[in-house]
């Protein structure tokens, strides 16, 4: 090759038919499915001050001078909600990259409804070559995304196939209340100016969890507690001794991001779902998670196989998978064991 070419990235494409991998002993096939649609996303009225993304020029405005480069300009980049969507799309490149290197399969990433309009339920176009599947729940709860029922049977029918692995990843809930005063303290409480005081996401995660009976809800956006001496997120208080899978070998923190979710447990046999992780919160912002007596939130759930599910089912949030708020060691770490997982 010559020499150079050697710093240019691969070719990308696009609107593309999906290549099935074919199966090799030992290595995951990891697909990614963000749960939502892109168009109804995208087209938010922006006069809307709640329960929709910002615009890359409102991200701008908030983060200026780092989107102030040339890759992030008019005659390059999209401007509107669009350009942000794909922000998470570009994200999630470094996971798909050590994910990818880690197994020797590409990582397949797909949308429920994508830019073109081209509508995905999940079915067995994306489990029939997938050994790990990752559902982002970044919907916007008024989108109304929710599995269908044949969506339901195909999950539950994948699931019995051995070493199968369900990654359910809802988003936080911000302001789930028409009091104004608490949306106030929980928007004071993350920091965030681009997350309004009411943003709540999920559906299609939501929908899965209860469909598949599953006690937990996706509550709050907290802000995890940092180390004072470094600024950096605060360790993981983690429960190895459940760590059947070695999720959490090496790892120490997961990403820092403002307003994370805490996974709640919901009426039920509690040994049904294991708490593998909890995190910290910042304990110098006043939040109603708080205040009622709580100083960690649920990050990190696994539900080991069970009756005629042969496949685990993991919940972590999607957050922790992309670069957005960027990345440790730490974080790769856990990229990488779930990569490798047995």
């Amino acid at each position: 090759m010559n020499s150079t070419h050697r710093n240019i990235p691969p070719a990308r494409t696009y609107n593309q038919t999906h290549v099935p991998r074919k199966y090799t002993p030992g290595k995951r096939r990891i697909s990614i499915y963000w749960a939502w649609s892109y168009a109804w996303e995208a087209q938010r009225d922006l006069a809307e001050l709640d329960n929709r993304y910002s615009t890359i020029t409102e991200v701008r405005r908030v983060l200026w001078p780092d989107y102030e480069t040339p890759e992030y300009d008019a005659a390059r980049f999209l401007q509107g909600i669009d350009g942000t969507l794909e922000l998470f799309h570009r994200s999630a490149l470094s996971f798909q990259a050590l994910a990818g290197e880690v197994t020797g399969h590409p990582v397949a990433v797909f949308q429920r409804v994508d830019q073109a309009g081209y509508p995905l339920p999940i079915d067995a176009r994306i489990l029939a070559d997938t050994d790990t599947l990752l559902v982002f729940g970044l919907d916007t709860l008024l989108s109304a995304q929710a599995a269908a029922a044949e969506e339901i049977a195909a999950i539950r029918h994948w699931l019995e196939r051995q070493g199968t692995c369900l990654v359910i990843a809802p988003h936080h809930d911000v302001g789930a209340t028409p009091d104004y005063a608490q949306r106030q303290e929980e928007y004071e409480h993350h920091g965030d100016p681009l997350v309004p005081r009411q943003q709540r996401f999920g559906g299609y995660t939501r929908s899965l969890l209860q469909a598949l009976d599953i006690p937990v809800i996706n509550q709050w956006g907290l802000r995890p507690a940092v180390d004072p001496g470094t600024g950096n997120i605060a360790p993981l208080t983690a429960f190895r001794d459940l760590d059947e899978k070695g999720l959490l070998t090496d790892v120490t923190t997961f990403n820092f991001h403002p307003h994370l979710p805490h996974y709640a447990l919901l009426e039920g046999d509690p040994k049904a779902v294991q708490v593998l992780a909890r995190q910290p919160i910042d304990l110098q912002r006043p939040h109603p998670f708080t205040t009622a007596g709580n100083t960690e939130f649920n990050c990190l759930l696994r539900l080991p196989p069970a009756d005629q599910r042969a496949g685990d089912i993991l919940m972590v949030d999607s957050t922790h998978f992309t670069t957005l708020f960027g990345g440790t060691d730490s974080l790769r770490h856990f990229w990488r064991n779930l990569a490798r997982m047995k």
